[in-house]
């Protein structure tokens, strides 16, 4: 099983990630490139971490369709979540970025404010692993 960069960047806007899973083409099956795509993104540079989250829209704001997609259980909550993503910004200096497939706004509210208590550091890991969720979920969907 193969994939191109394109669709990996699409997932995961992390060029040294989407190198890594595409150097161990061709892979036995879907699985083989799951797990190699998830090793790939399990430690990201502060570098990396930041050409990630560019490409994310902020919890609650209208990305393109996939973070639509994504967002859909958050639409009513508009309000709340940009309130709560100011204070995560203005806390940690980057975007509030969770999973949101498969959650609801009261989710994610509270969520956001579980890990306003964060340290950095433990903010950066539990950023670094929604972020390897979601670019899982997106590559599954492509696959």
């Amino acid at each position: 099983m193969t994939t191109t960069r394109e669709t990996l960047l699409a997932c995961l806007s992390v060029p040294r990630w989407a190198d890594d899973v595409l150097a161990g083409q061709p892979y036995a099956g879907r699985d083989a490139l799951l797990r190699a795509a998830d090793a790939a993104a399990r430690e990201l540079t502060d570098e990396e971490l930041e050409q990630a989250l560019a490409g994310h829209p902020r919890i609650g704001e209208r990305g393109g369709a996939q973070s639509r997609r994504e967002q859909s259980g958050v639409v009513d909550a508009a309000g709340r979540l940009a309130a709560g993503n100011a204070v995560y910004e203005e806390r940690f200096g980057r975007v509030f970025l969770i999973r949101a497939a498969g959650r609801d706004a009261d989710e994610i509210l509270a969520e956001l404010d579980r890990r306003l208590h964060n340290d950095d550091r433990t903010e950066r890991a539990e950023t670094v692993s929604n972020l390897r969720e979601i670019a899982l979920l997106r590559l599954e969907a492509t696959l």
